[in-house]
């Protein structure tokens, strides 16, 4: 708009001096049009038209379109060729204007437009001249106030965007933060909770055995000091990184899981040909069998329990199996419904690796515990 506006001067200027060389108005038409091109250009210095910063130099910008429209005029009494400079004053005014002022400016203009154009036909009546400057001055109009209101509206789409784009994140943060929570749930649950359960039970039968039998009662003291000893070294990894102290300790998870079955007096084996597992599967599994071989102390009554660490090509697979009194997997453990986590925690474990846990049981026939990875799932 602002490269018409100049053509529109230029070519303008350029037919009176064509037409009309040497005339004694020509100096001021030439001056008249030098001024109206600086105050035009001068306009952007003031401020924006429309959005935040537009309220504040609105006044400014009223003078400025004031002496713009008041420069315009007196050439077009002057030179009546200059009328069609009011096309992109049209726009000018629109936008810099409340609409009822907007519009009664765009009459204003489009009446010198057609004043200059009949006195530039001299005598010669053209319906043309008369009824083209409205319908161009209608059109620019209808096309500036389609424009406006498309621009509300993509302001309003942009808007619901960013809020829905921010309402989501928040979402996002929030199942983030519970997620981590859960997480966190479940591994103090597999390892501090467990530890100070185990040291409590050996504890109470050291109390109970310290009259009686001491080297037992030392032996259960010495015991829940190693259990002590292993849960600090699993507080302060929480603290660094919340990695499984044992795999801290190097070996992976095989080493990890044949120290934990040692210090649990339970079988461990290897079956079939070992590969590297993610960091995610390692640390899930050893939870796993934490939990599970601490169920196995508290709750079983069994006599012995096993690890089994099976490699399947396209699955990692850990059994724990014991000889205890057993239960119906369909109902929970008993002392699972009231402790609340370990089951459930265990088969969150696996599913957040696109795995299975599978359970076999009978009162008074033991258990059997399966955890499956695939490892083609896992990132």
């Amino acid at each position: 708009m602002h490269m018409a506006f100049f053509l529109l001067l230029g070519s303008s200027l350029a037919r009176f001096l064509l037409r009309h060389p040497g005339e004694a108005r020509t100096p001021w038409i030439i001056a008249l049009s030098i001024v109206l091109a600086l105050l035009y250009v001068l306009g952007p210095v003031l401020g924006p038209t429309t959005g935040p910063g537009a309220a504040r130099p609105a006044a400014r910008r009223l003078v400025w379109l004031s002496a713009v429209v008041a420069v315009w005029m007196v050439l077009v009494v002057l030179a009546p060729s200059f009328a069609w400079c009011a096309v992109p004053l049209f726009y000018t005014g629109l936008r810099t204007l409340p609409p009822r002022a907007a519009l009664a400016l765009v009459t204003l203009l489009t009446v010198f437009v057609v004043t200059a154009q009949l006195q530039l036909a001299g005598g010669d009546f053209d319906p043309n001249l008369l009824l083209a400057p409205p319908a161009v001055a209608a059109v620019a109009t209808a096309v500036f106030l389609y424009m406006q209101r498309q621009d509300a509206r993509q302001r309003t789409l942009i808007d619901d965007l960013i809020r829905t784009r921010r309402e989501l994140a928040a979402t996002e943060r929030r199942e983030g933060t519970l997620a981590e929570r859960q997480r966190l749930s479940m591994e103090i649950h597999d390892t501090l909770a467990q530890g100070l359960s185990s040291q409590q039970m050996l504890l109470q039968a050291a109390d109970r055995t310290w009259s009686t039998d001491p080297d037992t009662a030392r032996r259960h003291v010495r015991t829940a000091g190693s259990i002590a000893e292993r849960n600090l070294a699993e507080a302060r990894r929480f603290v660094h990184d919340l990695a499984p102290a044992d795999l801290a300790e190097g070996g992976g998870l095989e080493e990890a899981l044949r120290r934990l079955a040692g210090r649990e007096s339970a079988a461990f084996r290897v079956d079939g040909t070992a590969v590297a597992l993610p960091d995610r599967v390692q640390s899930a599994l050893l939870r796993i069998a934490q939990g599970a071989l601490a169920n196995v102390r508290e709750h079983a009554g069994a006599q012995a329990a096993a690890l089994t660490l099976t490699y399947l090509g396209d699955q990692v697979v850990l059994d724990i199996a014991d000889d205890g009194r057993g239960f119906a997997p369909d109902r929970g453990a008993p002392a699972e419904g009231v402790r609340g986590h370990g089951l459930p925690a265990m088969r969150a474990r696996v599913q957040q690796l696109g795995g299975t846990l599978t359970i076999e049981s009978a009162p008074g026939e033991g258990a059997v515990l399966s955890a499956a990875i695939p490892l083609e799932q896992t990132p």
